[in-house]
């Protein structure tokens, strides 16, 4: 049955593992009673959302995404595309709706070999050389295929989770360990710059695989996920690679650039109020849902128009996320109605 309607939606899932099993260093396991509080608001969420494909971070066990799942009495309901949450690391994974899935999920580890970050002959006499040597991506890229429509090309989703903004510990590191006199006073700068180059190199290398699907193609690209920055920063610049927004009935579209779903939303509302992550009291839109231009309204290719965005983040004013279950970002959801422009 083809959909006229299709929904997307992104969830961090806020370190979900099974109780007793070990998390991040220093992250006390979550109790029986914080796993069931924990999976009972989880299954809340989801059954309110009935998104037919959501993109989650943050999974460690395969298994207790499938108890929330069974909670919420969905698990009939939904493909769950997790093979790598066995419970040693965070994942990227997803839910897809029954009959959606198309092809074999992968995830993407290294960086493609497009990827450099080298300049030694930067035209400027002032700018000395550079080299970034990132190789992989912290948590792999999830990507997978849906066919909401059998008679037009499977709309592609990758699921991303970049370096977070919390500082990298340095002072592991052998060069601080010969001189903490010298770096002590400076572990928080050198941390954040460390974990921004990171996610700058992330943001790249991820840059280059959407290019090759979308370059010169009319493949519809969806992509889910914690971004760990803003609308406007260089993250999200880099991914979307700055299309122009079009208005009123002006047709236009780009062949590889991503539209922010946020930003199709503030299109319609008199008020942006859009946050999904709180951080000793800053609101920020780290959460993202970017579509290329067969999802985009002003598009002379456009196949599904977008039909509303909606944030659930009530919960982020919660005290302690560990006593309630709650979460720690906002879900993000994205509705899309079938409307092919016309020729």
């Amino acid at each position: 049955m083809p959909l006229d309607r299709f929904t997307v939606a992104t969830v961090n899932l806020f370190n979900l593992q099974l109780p007793g099993r070990p998390m991040n260093p220093g992250q006390a396991p979550w109790t029986e009673r914080e796993y069931a509080r924990k999976t009972a608001w989880l299954a809340d969420r989801l059954r309110d959302l009935r998104a037919d494909v959501v993109g989650l971070q943050e999974l460690w066990h395969r298994d207790a995404l499938v108890a929330a799942l069974e909670r919420a009495d969905l698990d009939d309901d939904y493909d769950v595309v997790a093979d790598t949450a066995t419970g040693g690391r965070i994942t990227c994974a997803a839910l897809v709706r029954r009959g959606l899935l198309h092809g074999t999920p992968q995830w993407v580890a290294d960086f493609p070999s497009a990827v450099r970050l080298h300049a030694s002959d930067t035209h400027d006499p002032q700018a000395p050389e550079i080299d970034v040597r990132v190789r992989r991506f912290s948590r792999p890229v999830l990507r997978f295929a849906v066919a909401p429509r059998a008679d037009r090309p499977p709309v592609e989703v990758a699921v991303v989770h970049l370096k977070s903004k919390v500082p990298t510990r340095v002072d592991r590191e052998a060069w601080y360990r010969d001189d903490p006199d010298t770096f002590s006073p400076h572990v928080e700068a050198l941390g954040a710059a460390i974990s921004t180059i990171r996610r700058t190199a992330e943001a790249a290398a991820l840059r280059v695989v959407l290019t090759d699907l979308m370059k010169g193609s009319d493949t519809p690209v969806v992509v889910l996920g914690d971004v760990n920055d803003g609308q406007h920063s260089n993250t999200v610049n880099i991914l979307t690679g700055q299309p122009r927004y079009l208005v009123g009935d002006a047709r236009g579209g780009t062949d590889a650039g991503l539209y922010t779903a946020q930003t199709l939303q503030e299109y319609r509302d008199t008020r942006d109020v859009y946050y999904t992550h709180v951080h000793e009291d800053l609101r920020e839109s780290l959460d993202h849902v970017l579509v290329s231009e067969q999802l985009y309204d002003n598009s002379r290719r456009r196949v599904w128009l977008f039909d509303g965005l909606t944030i659930v983040n009530d919960h982020l004013s919660a005290p302690d996320h560990r006593a309630d279950g709650s979460g720690d970002h906002g879900l993000v959801r994205v509705a899309f109605r079938w409307a092919p422009a016309a020729a």
